[in-house]
């Protein structure tokens, strides 16, 4: 008499439960990015950061793909792209970030920049041809009142000033162009080789800030520094890598509304860490903001469609 081996549970377990650890690394890391900017950004400027964060990860990527990675031969419309990704997303968006956060503080922030989503289907509407469907225009209406309410707080707060909230939008609108941008080139290169050219074109572009950031770094206490090495390792080298990992193994849709969950995320570690809380009425704009980010995701019934 035979019978049929089962495979062990473990394995099992551990291929559903190590996606889920990736995402909960990565959605934490880049909370915490929010926090230490705001904490580091005391001792550099926006684009010394933004410089010193792009060089580490560059240079932590960089090692990862060359031990692990094949090498794959981008074409000249894909360099293009890489190009115009590192520029917004990794150059643009992080000098915006940083300036950002020496406005306003990190809460209020990551609620203005998880607009990007919502950015994202707006661009695709005007560049691709998606259209715009009617809860992507609800969405749209709804997230801008939210944006509208975080203004008008940060507007009446003596710590604070509109700039920060305008740099904040500045950031989600450079991502949201980075996110369309690097979106055709992962169809043929491999994740972890485009988020280093992307990170090494951004690097790049910010070293006209190389020697604002050598005086920064010889005035700078060791925590500081230790706060620029820990932006370029955590939420920019490993968060991007286990991202990808995550995003091989789980439904993209689903994947990404979990990144709704970094603002609350960086509200809490914002409080914990700086005792930083943001105003009631920046608190309200920003949830106004993740309900018009997610009426926005959502599709419209298709009459006579099967349930």
């Amino acid at each position: 008499m035979t019978s049929t081996l089962l495979p062990p549970e473990a394995p099992t377990s551990r291929y559903v439960l190590l996606p889920l650890a990736a995402v909960a690394t990565t959605l934490l890391a880049w909370a915490s990015a929010f926090v230490v900017i705001r904490s580091t950004g005391e001792a550099f400027s926006a684009g010394a950061l933004a410089l010193g964060r792009l060089l580490v990860g560059s240079i932590a990527l960089g090692v990862v793909l060359l031990s692990r990675h094949r090498w794959v031969r981008p074409s000249r419309r894909e360099w293009l792209l890489v190009i115009g990704c590192g520029l917004a997303w990794f150059a643009a968006y992080n000098v915006a970030l940083n300036a950002a956060e020496q406005r306003i503080d990190a809460g209020t922030t990551a609620m203005l920049v998880n607009i990007g989503p919502l950015l994202i289907a707006v661009f695709a509407g005007l560049w691709m041809g998606e259209g715009f469907p009617r809860w992507l225009v609800v969405g749209m209406v709804v997230a801008f009142v939210g944006v509208t309410l975080i203004g008008v707080s940060t507007a009446n707060t003596a710590e604070a000033d509109v700039a920060g909230a305008v740099l904040s939008v500045v950031a989600a609108v450079t991502y949201a162009v980075g996110v369309l941008l690097q979106k055709p080139i992962l169809r043929r290169l491999p994740a972890i080789q485009v988020t280093w050219l992307a990170c090494t074109v951004g690097m790049a572009a910010c070293l006209p800030a190389g020697g604002t950031l050598v005086g920064e770094l010889q005035r700078a206490s060791a925590g500081r520094v230790a706060g620029l090495l820990y932006l370029g390792l955590v939420p920019t080298a490993l968060a991007f890598s286990v991202w990808a990992y995550a995003l091989a193994r789980m439904n993209a849709g689903k994947l990404s509304v979990t990144t709704y969950l970094v603002p609350p995320l960086t509200v809490l570690l914002g409080w914990l860490l700086l005792d930083e809380v943001p105003t009631a009425l920046a608190m309200a704009g920003g949830v106004v903001c993740l309900v018009g980010v997610g009426l926005s995701r959502r599709r419209s019934l298709r009459v006579g469609a099967a349930p």
